[in-house]
């Protein structure tokens, strides 16, 4: 992921950027920016130097971006499924009373939300991590 756009702040080896907001802004899972009315601001590693007013060129590694979506999207995908197949398969064996489909619903739901849980705990960590800031590559002019 490319962007352009102006640096508003400086802060010792990071720089607060605004691009402009995209429709796709909407869906983005990386979870580097910070929506506002004008556009988008992401803090961004500022490795060319650049300064308050400069329009910069911002780049998020692809491979930062592709696994925020696998985590964000697969992480629940899996755990639904798994819980829904341990419910059935595994667990309505020791719960008399109530139907496999019932049992198999609440496991897959249950692990459903562990997955949001365990997914909201990962980007937390991950938005401290320097490898995953977006990262200002070039100084497009003053």
């Amino acid at each position: 992921m490319e962007e352009t756009g102006v640096v508003k702040s400086v802060e010792g080896p990071f720089a607060k950027v605004a691009v402009a907001k995209k429709s796709v802004c909407a869906q983005c899972t990386a979870g580097t920016c910070h929506l506002t009315e004008e556009g988008a601001e992401l803090e961004a590693l500022n490795t060319a130097g650049a300064k308050a007013g400069q329009r910069v060129r911002v780049v998020l590694k692809p491979y930062t971006f592709l696994k925020g979506s696998i985590i964000v999207y697969g992480l629940p995908a899996a755990a639904l499924v798994l819980g829904a197949v341990m419910g059935k398969e595994v667990f309505s064996r020791y719960i008399r009373g109530i139907s496999s489909d019932a049992v198999s619903a609440i496991f897959a739901f249950g692990a459903f939300a562990l997955s949001f849980l365990a997914v909201k705990l990962w980007s937390m960590r991950a938005e401290k991590k320097i490898e995953y800031k977006p990262v200002i590559e070039e100084i497009l002019e003053d």
